[in-house]
């Protein structure tokens, strides 16, 4: 990690959720880990001895809420920015969280490209120096920081029939060929093949060869989770 990037502790409590939020976060230029805990008192010991600036906090950890986490760290003086990476959907928590400094949230399950515009967002924002000449200028530096901009699909993929081939995806744990997730949405298995394979490249999901029938072996795709 070079001296330039800005410093990212991930705290999340399954151990799979947190190698892959480490890994997301290594792939972006300007950003390193500085470490990765699964509990409150694993990131207390860990920021003991190790400066972060920016922090992935999970809302739910094993010893207590993401939000104490984050209450207790204020208390102490730390000042490190927060991304939240959560499934908590209460709006009431969400005030709470950015009266306490969060200052984006990434809902769970999300993708590597999701996770990379927050973050490159919020290094924008972080090298806002300066005076503002007016309120446009705060309003420039803020909207940075909160609208991020959708994705665009490749060409030929569709947003519902996208979301249509996730969900099929997420909810058969044993994994599908394109076949049975072009069957499963109403859809070709050689269209089924190209959402796919758009899930397998943006980080959502992963494929292997399918061995034991008669002939080539079919791909077999399965969800992976980015979190709960």
């Amino acid at each position: 990690m070079s001296a330039q990037n800005v410093r990212v502790l991930v705290v999340e409590d399954d151990p799979v959720a947190a190698d892959a939020h480490a890994l997301y976060v290594g792939r972006v230029a300007g950003f390193g880990v500085a470490g990765v805990a699964h509990s409150r008192a694993g990131a207390h010991r860990l920021l003991e001895r190790t400066p972060v600036d920016l922090i992935l906090l999970d809302l739910y950890l094993p010893d207590g809420h993401g939000l104490q986490l984050l209450r207790s760290l204020r208390a102490a003086g730390h000042a490190a920015d927060v991304i939240a990476v959560t499934s908590a959907r209460d709006l009431a928590v969400v005030r709470e969280g950015v009266s306490l400094g969060v200052v984006q949230y990434v809902l769970k399950p999300f993708t590597f490209a999701t996770l990379r515009d927050r973050l490159v967002r919020y290094a924008e924002f972080r090298a806002t120096a300066g005076e503002a000449a007016g309120q446009d200028d705060v309003d420039r530096a803020l909207a940075t920081l909160r609208t991020p901009q959708p994705a665009a699909l490749p060409k030929g993929l569709s947003g519902p029939t996208l979301e249509a081939v996730t969900r099929t995806l997420r909810d058969s744990p044993g994994g599908l060929t394109a076949a049975e997730a072009g069957s499963a949405v109403g859809i070709s298995r050689i269209t089924a093949r190209r959402y796919l394979e758009h899930l397998v490249s943006s980080g959502r999901a992963d494929r292997s060869p399918q061995y034991g029938q008669i002939g080539r072996p079919e791909l077999q795709y399965r969800w992976l989770p980015s979190g709960r």
